[in-house]
């Protein structure tokens, strides 16, 4: 249940809820489970994500955990839950006297608009005004120290509380400076998060912070899928009943939880082990030493929540499928996972292998075997047999292969794109900053100026009516001070007028609808260019993603145009959907200048504060249609008029007769013009010239 705290702590859940569904009755969802199990046993592993496509449980599971957690010691009256036997000798609350309280396990739910006050804590308000004097008011990291910090839909976090999260996650502390108060105090917390990647990625430094994670899915199977409705609709129907039902298998598991937790400083991580793990992230390449770590942390705890004492291979490979998924992503369009055949490989070459029970080698001398390794059946053979000459029998082509071979590849990649035909990408690379001019007032995130509602402070402002915002506290002082002999009394007291309220002004960085409107006609010229410029969106897109944008993705030809991705937070599947793109047959470019429109006007509606940037890929030409050129020319003015910001990305080919028609087109848009080339990140920042706020 939620609770509040009467020394000034924020909402939580501090107690068990007698009617919360039960975490052993989540069915399906077993990896899920474990890893919870295994982060609440060794909080120094790290906290848990938890990806998951929506109605999977994920909230429920992790909401049910506190029903199976150990209770906590607490130093009576302590808003920062210190431990009795080892207090924190820089608590704000101490120094602290004798004696202990226990209360049961804290879950504090941080909200993903939760502001930065909010979450760090900051000066009491109420008695800074009525009172005079300075005091701190905690917030939720105090809260969820010695407890689970948790974050439903954390990739849509805002980057300012990231921030707060890396910096108390790397630090142990949570540190406040500011409006006078200076105050530091322990915030160690197990960090747990949930979402659902269709909305978006996750920032790569605090998904590097997760210990764990696990990929959840719906199973495919009918009768597991029978059983959840089974359980969901009988736990509905009697809530009681259904939770009483599983008392028994509940307090099964906090006892085992108890007994693991206790185990946990006997388990042995022999060198053996310790191998195993380092070849493993040495094979997936991870970044850094902390997957060692982590890994480490979790093969030790799994093998006490076995019930051994010594870390054994099953351990170890528990851990890895854990510890390693969202550490092995080069980028952030790799697929999620791990390669089962290359754990295996790692997890066999760092085994020693088993001693020969005859030294010699039996009756055929050292190595064993056949005596002579040319004969069949010892796992050498006649290279010409097996058709090379290499060592691995791979077979050598002759020269005059090998150059038919080159010649055909290079047509390949640079004959024409037949109709329908599918061309890959190459590797992105860093793609050139383009945002919009102006200071908005949009959503938070990591492209345009805009003025925000967090932020660095810049200024103040008079309110508004009763307009609600977050109130500037110095400044509010400032215009409340001089009418203070009108208060008619004496005291610390602080006498405000409604009219002397200021709201803070706050400056930051907004994330952007970035559509791209791309030309897939076979205009488009050869295989090779089709690659340059899905090479060149798939970087733009990896830029989005970094900086937090939605975007959308609309593409035209033969006679349509077509929304491919509806403005979405998940770059990644925007990628997937590029990469798919047939290409081929004509150029309808109005219609599909006329589609974006749409798709603008659309999300102007849903989402009125994200402004919007086009990212116009063509190479200007239209060829569908009477007038064709024409007609794109007119819907180029119509977005003119409107104001949105667009880029023009110039695909035509740089060799040959160049007829600058995409040039023309930006003009007609107001636009940014690039050629392709010059999409990669120089020293500048282009910025698209926003009209509205021209």
């Amino acid at each position: 249940m939620d609770t509040r705290s009467t020394k000034g702590l924020p909402a939580v859940r501090s107690a068990p809820s007698s009617s919360g569904f039960p975490f052993t009755a989540v069915v399906g969802m077993e990896d899920l489970q474990l890893a919870l199990i295994l982060a609440a046993i060794s909080p120094a592993i790290g906290g848990v994500l938890i990806r998951g496509e929506k109605g999977t449980a994920k909230s429920t599971a992790v909401r049910a955990l506190t029903e199976i957690l150990p209770p906590v010691d607490v130093v009576p009256g302590c808003r920062f839950s210190c431990d009795p036997e080892h207090p924190d000798s820089t608590c704000p609350d101490g120094p602290h006297g004798a004696g202990a309280q226990t209360r049961s396990a804290r879950l504090v739910e941080l909200p993903v608009g939760a502001t930065e006050d909010r979450v760090l804590g900051s000066l009491h308000l109420e008695k800074a005004l009525a009172e005079g004097v300075t005091a701190y008011e905690p917030g939720l990291l105090a809260a969820a120290h010695r407890g689970l910090l948790y974050v439903d839909e954390v990739n849509l976090l805002h980057d300012h509380l990231v921030d707060v999260l890396l910096d108390a996650a790397a630090m142990g502390r949570a540190t406040v400076e500011r409006d006078g108060v200076s105050v530091t105090h322990p915030a160690q917390f197990v960090l747990v998060g949930t979402m659902n990647p269709e909305e978006g990625e996750l920032r790569p430094q605090l998904l590097d912070r997760f210990g764990l994670t696990v990929d959840v899915v719906a199973s495919r199977d009918p009768a597991v899928r029978v059983e959840v409705m089974r359980a969901r609709l009988a736990y509905e129907a009697d809530p009681v009943g259904f939770v009483a039902r599983y008392d028994g298998p509940q307090r099964e598991l906090a006892e085992r939880i108890v007994k693991a937790r206790d185990l946990l400083t006997e388990v042995i991580l022999t060198d053996a082990a310790l191998r195993q793990i380092a070849e493993i992230c040495a094979s997936f390449d991870v970044d850094g030493m902390r997957a060692d770590l982590v890994t480490a942390r979790t093969a030790v705890a799994h093998a006490a929540w076995s019930g051994r004492t010594v870390v054994e291979v099953d351990d170890v490979r528990a851990a890895a499928k854990l510890a390693l998924p969202h550490r092995r992503r080069r980028n952030p369009f790799d697929a999620p996972g791990l390669d089962e055949e290359q754990l295996e490989e790692a997890i066999n070459n760092s085994t020693p292998p088993e001693p020969d029970d005859d030294p010699d080698g039996g009756p055929d001398g050292p190595g064993g075997g056949s005596p002579n390794p040319a004969e069949p059946g010892d796992g050498a053979s006649d290279p010409a047999a097996d058709g090379g000459d290499e060592p691995d029998g791979r077979v050598d082509a002759r020269p005059e292969d090998s150059e038919r071979s080159k010649e055909g590849e290079a047509a390949g990649r640079s004959g024409p794109a037949a109709v329908g035909e599918v061309v890959g990408s190459s590797e992105p690379y860093k793609a050139r900053l383009l945002s919009v001019r102006g200071a908005g007032v949009g959503v938070a995130g990591r492209r345009s100026r805009a003025l925000t509602e967090v932020g660095r402070v810049v200024g103040d402002r008079a309110r508004v009516g009763r307009e609600a915002g977050r109130p500037h506290l110095l400044a509010t002082i400032r215009a409340a001070a001089p009418h203070q002999h009108l208060r008619g009394r004496t005291g610390p007291g602080l006498a405000v007028r409604a009219a002397d309220v200021r709201l803070a002004v706050r400056e930051g960085r907004e994330g952007n609808l970035v559509l791209f409107c791309v030309d897939a006609s076979g205009s488009m010229g050869t295989k090779k260019r089709m690659g340059e410029v899905k090479t060149a969106i798939v970087s733009l897109l990896l830029d989005a993603y970094q900086r937090r944008d939605t975007v959308g993705l609309v593409t035209f030809a033969g006679a349509a145009s077509t929304v491919a991705l509806p403005p979405t937070g998940s770059v990644e599947t925007a990628v997937r959907r590029l990469e798919s793109l047939p290409t081929g047959g004509r150029t309808p470019l109005a219609e599909g200048l006329l589609q974006a429109a749409e798709v603008l006007r659309i999300a102007a509606i849903r989402d009125p504060r994200r402004r919007p940037l086009l990212v116009l890929v063509t190479d200007g030409r239209a060829t569908h249609g009477d007038h064709a050129f024409a007609r794109a020319r007119q819907a180029a003015g119509w977005l003119a008029q409107h104001g949105i910001a667009t880029v023009v990305v110039d695909c035509e080919p740089r060799r040959g007769v160049r007829l600058g028609l995409a040039g023309e087109l930006a003009a007609d848009l107001g636009a940014e013009y690039l050629d392709l080339g010059e999409v990669a990140a120089g020293n500048l920042i282009r910025t698209v010239t926003d009209r509205r706020a021209a």
